[in-house]
């Protein structure tokens, strides 16, 4: 059983599957501890390719893979789990397709609301964010640090922090009580990717 906790890395939206690859890698070397793909523009013929090529790199390391969203795609290649948004299907719909055994994020924003539904319809762990602003996604930069110690009181099941997430500014979250950091730019953009990882896990030593 895979342990939820520390940092968790969502790809970029890079078409090129070398690319995408390497720097994964590289962060698994570091200690990233949970790898989520997510493509929004990529093709499904790109997007398989890239995801089973991640998912061999998983393997090697012993990490989960997720995947954001395509729960087909998910199932075609035995991925570890799958992360729904609040647009995509619902966590229970979800829950019944996977199975019990999968990993199942879901994306609660800043709404504990969200969060019981998700839990209730049977999510391994519930995601919150965005906190600070992002390079990467655009969304309402609302969600206060104090979610983080609400949702650890009312639920018993690992919380994961997103949205413009640096070495610096999650450790309010981190101190808050949230089991993994998610991450893209502070990683995947890092000019050393291996060693941005291993300040990241370094916080949850």
């Amino acid at each position: 059983m895979h342990q939820l906790k520390g940092l968790y890395i969502v790809t970029p939206d890079w078409d090129d599957t070398a690319q995408l690859v390497a720097v994964t890698e590289q962060a698994l070397q570091g200690g990233a501890n949970i790898v989520q793909y997510r493509h929004k523009t990529a093709s499904s013929t790109l997007r398989k390719i890239q995801a089973t090529a991640l998912l061999e790199l998983c393997r090697e390391f012993d990490k989960p893979f997720i995947i954001n969203d395509h729960l087909d795609l998910c199932l075609e290649i035995d991925a570890d789990g799958l992360h729904v948004g609040g647009t995509d299907i619902t966590v229970a719909e979800a829950r019944v397709k996977l199975g019990p055994d999968k990993i199942l994020g879901a994306s609660c924003y800043g709404d504990l609301e969200l969060a019981r539904t998700a839990v209730k319809g049977g999510a391994s762990y519930i995601a919150f964010g965005g906190f600070y602003p992002s390079r990467i996604k655009k969304y309402a930069v609302t969600t206060p640090a104090s979610i983080v110690a609400d949702a650890g009181r009312e639920f018993n099941l690992p919380k994961v922090v997103i949205g413009g997430m640096t070495l610096d500014n999650c450790r309010p979250l981190i101190a808050n009580g949230t089991e993994m950091v998610a991450v893209i730019s502070s990683v995947y953009m890092a000019e050393q990717p291996r060693e941005a990882a291993q300040a990241l896990t370094a916080l949850f030593a």
